[in-house]
């Protein structure tokens, strides 16, 4: 039985001019830190540009480095290459990869569990966030529904991606 169902980078994003909205949690709690929206510091909410490619490229702040992440609705978690989990000071070779995961070309992996402390992306911070180190077939890490669907929104439109924490 698959878990975790993973979108490669091949066009599941969003289709362009699509407005998708999700609800989360209705607050995050103060040890977030710094948040952008009613919630936080700032009063404008993160936007990302939509890319050349038509894809929604983030870099996100991830405990002691950053990851250059495919925003994908369609991930059912955020999903880190094995490079950029070293990257992060986690070693793939000392995981336990039980979690079996399938790709949107269909093809299946096996992928590890591993907890962020944080993720922050324009100032937009997650805490605990869940997420999985994918051990082969993903070309790019994923910021996908972990991170996502613990937002109070997030829309697409034609020409950015805007999150509310």
């Amino acid at each position: 039985m698959f878990r975790y169902a993973a979108v490669a980078a091949a066009g599941a994003v969003l289709a362009l001019g699509t407005i998708v909205v999700v609800t989360g949690p209705a607050a995050q709690a103060a040890a977030d830190g710094p948040l952008r929206g009613v919630q936080g510091s700032a009063a404008e909410p993160a936007r990302l540009p939509k890319s050349a490619d038509g894809h929604f490229w983030a870099d996100g702040e991830v405990e002691r480095g950053t990851v250059h992440f495919l925003v994908d609705t369609g991930a059912s978690s955020v999903f880190l290459t094995p490079d950029d989990a070293r990257r992060l000071g986690v070693d793939p070779s000392n995981l336990l990869y039980n979690q079996t995961v399938r790709t949107a070309g269909g093809g299946v992996s096996l992928a590890a569990p591993v907890k962020l402390r944080s993720v922050s992306v324009n100032g937009v911070k997650v805490a605990d966030v869940d997420a999985l180190v994918i051990g082969r077939g993903l070309p790019t890490s994923l910021l996908g529904m972990t991170y996502l669907g613990r937002l109070s929104k997030f829309e697409a439109t034609p020409t950015s991606l805007v999150l509310d924490p």
